[in-house]
């Protein structure tokens, strides 16, 4: 289902670049992608299933190139020391994994904070926009044990992208 080589990437791929910003920032880049589908992840390095699964998002931008833009926001800062200190262990896995052509965003607010404000027990947790910048499909714990029961998967992500593609 995301295996599509004839797309173009919406970015080239190369080293990830990786920009600190708040919730506000993630806001103001789910913004900036009017008429594309968009996906954003919220993961960290110390959760499992997110580093598992990272790779997936990596292969449904490649998929679908610049029909959808990818924005993966990293929640390791726990406020300790200074978000920027947390820069190279996070560029270091999205190198490793090939992030180079999704958006890739360092969050500069604490975690626990992130979490209250966006109602979420932990990470992954994964969020699709449609087109028209509005919310469609929330992808979390609690979501998935409600609606799906069961945890989430890309292939669920994949299904309501496909599905805003027209495909």
């Amino acid at each position: 289902m995301l295996a599509c080589a004839s797309v173009a990437p919406a970015r080239e791929p190369g080293p990830a670049t990786v920009r600190l910003v708040d919730l506000a920032g993630l806001e103001a880049e789910i913004a900036s992608h009017p008429g594309k589908v968009v996906i954003v992840d919220c993961w960290s390095t110390s959760c499992p299933p997110c580093v598992k699964e990272f790779p997936r998002l990596v292969a449904l931008q490649e998929a679908h190139g610049d029909k959808v833009a990818c924005i993966s926001i990293s929640l390791d800062y726990e406020g300790i020391d200074a978000p920027e200190d947390l820069l190279p262990p996070v560029q270091k896995f999205l190198d490793k994994v090939g992030a180079g052509a999704i958006v890739n965003l360092l969050c500069t607010e604490e975690a626990d904070v992130v979490y209250t404000k966006l109602d979420l027990v932990s990470v992954p947790a994964v969020y699709v926009h449609g087109a028209d910048g509005k919310l469609v499909q929330r992808f979390d714990e609690d979501d998935a044990t409600k609606r799906l029961k069961r945890p989430f998967t890309y292939e669920d992500v994949g299904a309501v992208v496909e599905r805003l593609l027209g495909k």
